[in-house]
């Protein structure tokens, strides 16, 4: 299983991803360009010490992606999807992929993406920080799978 954040605005929330990967044995893909530098300290002072065994990897584009990550399922995680994430049937190869902080994944993620999953949440609610987000799907996908580490 891995994670892909779609241009991430913040690096903490990303080097806090980063740690949860690194516990986990999870991949993390930086999807370019990141509202923020690759060295920047708030991503290193989230990620701890984690980072130095986080397995992480920066692709140039989301094309670039696509392309390295072909033949595996790219799962979206979004507030513009219906099937709540616990009734999903996660796979271990998959890829969970989550927007951006500020404006989530354009329309042209949503379209090759395999699947769009949600966190249903009250009514007025309008998003989960990025990094709880993508604990609570990560933790019900690597249940699915039993996947977490042993």
């Amino acid at each position: 299983m891995e994670i892909a954040l779609y241009q991430p605005d913040i690096a903490g929330n990303a080097g806090t991803i980063a740690r949860l990967c690194a516990c986990l044995g999870l991949r993390l893909t930086i999807i370019e360009p990141a509202g923020f530098l690759w060295d920047d300290s708030r991503l290193r002072r989230a990620g701890m010490d984690y980072m130095d065994i986080a397995a992480m990897r920066r692709s140039a584009s989301w094309a670039a992606f696509l392309e390295e990550t072909a033949g595996q399922r790219k799962i979206l995680l979004t507030t513009k999807a219906a099937q709540p994430y616990p009734s999903f049937s996660f796979q271990f190869d998959d890829v969970i992929v989550l927007g951006r902080e500020s404006s989530g994944a354009p329309e042209a993620v949503h379209r090759v993406v395999d699947a769009r999953i949600t966190i249903p949440m009250q009514q007025q609610a309008r998003s989960i920080n990025v990094a709880l987000a993508c604990a609570m799907v990560t933790g019900e996908a690597l249940r699915q799978t039993q996947g977490f580490p042993v």
